[in-house]
């Protein structure tokens, strides 16, 4: 969905719980988890993913620590691939790559197996939640940086008022099922 105004959300938004002031005082946090509790809204939006990914012909699905694993293996399993993780640092046993961001107040960093992916690999990154872009912009550096092809990111949703999209990469389509 792209105008959130013009398109009515979908019957599995109802299951997303908003909880005001965590982690600190001022966000409000967008639970998934009873989405994925109920087994026919967690299918209407792996199904929604599918129909996304499906055209992009990917390779490889990449899942973002840490419920980006959640939608990712779930996609992975319909579509046949596999799915590479990008995790926080120390938590891959094997060698890593790594890339660090700039958040509000300080940095933070993510990691990748430094054999997940290779050059003629065709890429999509899988997250819930599309917000500064920081993340994100993070994950498509090392995927890009393993040599594979970015050919997408998807989100289950975006709060696009923080304009975290203007932080990927030029010419890589971005989608989400919901922009908020």
């Amino acid at each position: 969905m792209t105008n959130p105004q013009a398109t009515p959300l979908p019957p599995w938004f109802s299951y997303i719980v908003d909880v005001p002031d965590h982690p600190k005082p001022g966000i409000v946090f967008k639970d998934i988890t009873p989405l994925i509790a109920n087994g026919p809204a967690f299918r209407q939006v792996t199904d929604a993913f599918v129909a996304v990914l499906a055209p992009m012909a990917p390779t490889h699905l990449v899942g973002v620590e840490s419920r980006g694993f959640i939608f990712g293996a779930a996609l992975a399993n319909a579509l046949g691939l596999g799915l590479t993780l990008v995790r926080k640092p120390g938590k891959l046993p094997r060698k890593t790559h790594r890339m660090s961001y700039a958040l509000e107040y300080g940095t933070d960093s993510v990691e990748i197996h430094a054999d997940a992916m290779t050059t003629g690999d065709r890429a999509v990154v899988i997250d819930d939640v599309l917000a500064t872009g920081g993340t994100a912009a993070a994950v498509a550096s090392l995927v890009t940086g393993l040599g594979a092809e970015l050919v997408g990111m998807t989100f289950l949703m975006e709060l696009g008022f923080l304009e975290g999209r203007k932080k990927l990469p030029a010419g890589v389509p971005v989608s989400s099922l919901v922009i908020l």
